[in-house]
């Protein structure tokens, strides 16, 4: 074998090795071997499945080996997940990782950035905006400037009113996270997602990262970003081991320090999790544990003086709830030292996360009426929700399909007898993403002689929907609702009749 050759051969072996390492996932342990009782973690999963309704995922990490996993179906390992605002501190990441790099400070003024996109006459309380009060949520804003990704940009940023003087007043800020995106670009030549896909992304295996962009194609930042729940819960541990991972440092210790320590005072209630401080992007918690979190329940939650990071996505109406039940189950296990196996315990926390699924749709498979509707077509007059007909389509035991036309596209959705069925479908009336249509599950179930309930989940979302159809000869009413909602979650009944 020539020199040439030999090189070659090393060279990709050497490649293929750092590829093998970057996609591993984190080692698994039993709970014992790392000071925390199995019947205690199973308690502590009990309370998350019956307490909370809208979980879709658990891992809990303790001395950097995973103990604990679980997907309620039809969520699973190997999708992503929507992140909402946790991807707010990916994005005060890219952030740490120009600063390290030397392509800006903290200190540096806003406007720097974008002299060609600033108002005629900028305040003053503008012209002293530095990127420390973007990481920090304290631009001087009252109210937060627009989010939407058609209309958010440097200039809806940068010509909405300061009247306090940045670094003063508190105020969570969406459009704030943005502009750390888009000056992360401006000085990089690369979006947040690219900037991190060398840096972040793939030396922690985060395979598949997705992070929806603005009409200038600058990723969102303060939301958009998908992960898988391992590649949450990978990314606290990062923050836990102060930037180092697989010994080799990839953000600095220091920047860690300052974007989890409490950099503002955001209220004072002891017992609310969102009252204990802001650091750069993570919000500080009771316990003196630090996370990162998004709408409707995506948690990253870090506990350094127990070494464990806690990583969950759900669809909950209340966060604090979720945070409440890791403090009283799960923080007081944590033991210090090693346990003895429990095996008997061990195997019921396995069966119990092996099982553990989103409720589907409640009834009978089918009904003294079924034969009378399925496989026929109800359409709707013009409404605001564009439904335009809806078909239930029998086509295999205790399973329906769920055939719906939303403003001209038609979506074909299997739902099967308490048991999920995965197919697409258009997520409707919720401020999503770009994607026309989701990885949707569908069930059903005759609640009633007359009555259909379909229960659709987005499983990468936190979305389900709720579909109510009551058949009265050759019409049908349908109601609909979400089980969270940036707004009303009920949306208004349709009336269509038989084609």
């Amino acid at each position: 074998m020539n020199n040439w050759v030999r090189i070659c051969l090393i060279l990709v072996l050497a490649a293929t090795g750092q590829a093998a390492q970057a996609a591993s996932p984190l080692p698994r342990s039993a709970p014992e071997k790392q000071g925390v009782s199995s019947s205690a973690v199973l308690e502590f999963v009990n309370a998350l499945d019956q307490q909370i309704d809208g979980m879709h995922s658990l891992m809990v990490v303790r001395h950097g080996k995973v103990i604990a996993e679980g997907w309620w179906s039809p969520y699973d390992a190997e999708h992503n997940h929507v992140l909402y605002s946790l991807s707010k501190s990916f994005t005060s990441t890219a952030v740490g990782f120009a600063v390290a790099e030397g392509k800006l400070s903290i200190d540096n003024e806003v406007l720097k950035f974008f002299p060609d996109d600033a108002p005629t006459n900028a305040s003053n309380n503008l012209k002293t905006m530095r990127m420390r009060d973007l990481l920090m949520m304290s631009t001087g804003h009252q109210d937060e400037p627009p989010t939407a990704p058609d209309t958010v940009s440097a200039v809806s940023f940068l010509a909405h009113a300061v009247p306090h003087l940045p670094g003063t007043h508190f105020k969570y800020n969406t459009a704030a996270t943005f502009m750390q995106s888009a000056i992360v670009q401006k000085v990089t030549g690369q979006s947040v997602l690219e900037f991190l896909r060398p840096r972040l992304f793939e030396p922690l295996g985060i395979e598949h990262p997705v992070w929806d962009a603005n009409f200038q194609g600058i990723s969102l930042g303060g939301y958009g970003l998908r992960v898988r729940t391992e590649d949450i819960a990978k990314f606290g541990q990062l923050y836990l081991q102060r930037g180092n991972w697989n010994g080799k440092q990839l953000l600095p210790a220091e920047w860690i320090a300052l974007a989890t320590a409490k950099q503002t005072s955001n209220g004072s209630n002891p017992q609310s999790d969102w009252n204990q401080g802001y650091g750069f992007q993570f919000w500080r918690c009771r316990h003196n544990a630090f996370r990162g979190d998004g709408a409707f329940g995506q948690y990253c939650v870090v506990l350094p003086e127990q070494d464990v990071v806690v990583a969950i996505t759900s669809g909950v109406k209340d966060m604090q709830a979720v945070l409440n039940v890791i403090w009283d189950k799960l923080l007081p296990a944590l033991q210090p030292k090693k346990l003895k196996a429990n095996t008997a315990a061990a195997q019921q926390l396995k069966e119990k996360l092996a099982r553990l699924e989103v409720r589907t749709a409640q009834g009978s498979a089918t009904s003294s009426l079924a034969d009378k509707v399925l496989n026929r077509k109800f359409v709707f007059p013009v409404n605001d929700q564009k439904v335009e007909s809806v078909a239930l389509i029998s086509n295999a035991a205790r399973t329906l399909t769920l055939t719906i036309r939303i403003a001209g596209n038609e979506a074909k959705i299997p739902c099967g007898h308490l048991e999920w069925k995965k197919g697409r479908a258009p997520v409707m009336g919720n401020r999503l993403s770009q994607l026309p249509d989701e990885p949707t599950a569908g069930s059903f179930a005759w609640s009633d002689d007359d009555t259909c309930v379909i229960k659709l989940c987005a499983y990468e979302t936190p979305f389900h929907t709720t579909f109510t159809l009551k058949f009265d000869g050759d019409q049908l009413t349908l109601d609909s609702e979400a089980n969270v909602a940036f707004g009303p979650k009920k949306r208004p009944q349709l009336i269509g009749r038989a084609e």
